[in-house]
């Protein structure tokens, strides 16, 4: 688990306004504004036609509703938004990384913890297993990865 403090405007206008989350899962968010908005990214198959393979939404689909909600004058009083990167991207970044000692069914997720207190935006990373491990090599890795995507992507981080 690492904690990144980034430049609130620089962040959101990447969450928002560009596609650099859009392959990201989404989990959950909840947004403050003048009411509170609770949203879930679990997928109700049976609303398909044709059901999805995955659980959740992509954050593609969901960005443009949540910027709905954020817009306008005031800023929101805070917020929270929860994305991982998809599970079909699991066995990729475990092959780049070497962690040949994880297999992706053992993974529940890497997750990007997005929130905002009104003043500072943090995002705190995670990992999820299906069961207990010691290692802690995967945590590393996602831990740095996300730095080095942040970096990449133009991200800017509070001093």
């Amino acid at each position: 688990m690492n904690m990144f403090t980034l430049s609130a405007k620089s962040c959101m206008s990447h969450l928002l306004l560009k596609d650099t989350f859009d392959k990201f899962s989404f989990i959950e968010g909840e947004i403050t504004t003048f009411n509170k908005f609770t949203l879930d990214g679990f997928l109700h198959k049976d609303f398909f036609d044709e059901k999805p393979k995955r659980d959740y939404a992509y954050w593609r689909e969901v960005r443009d509703f949540c910027f709905g909600i954020i817009k306008g004058k005031r800023t929101p009083l805070n917020f929270k938004i929860i994305l991982s990167l998809a599970p079909e991207n699991f066995g990729a970044f475990l092959e780049e990384h070497r962690l040949g000692s994880f297999s992706p069914e053992d993974i529940t997720g890497l997750y990007l913890n997005f929130h905002y207190d009104g003043a500072i935006l943090q995002c705190i990373t995670g990992i999820s297993m299906r069961t207990f491990c010691m290692d802690k090599s995967l945590e590393k890795e996602w831990d740095a990865y996300v730095g080095n995507f942040f970096k990449k992507s133009e991200i800017e981080r509070e001093k």
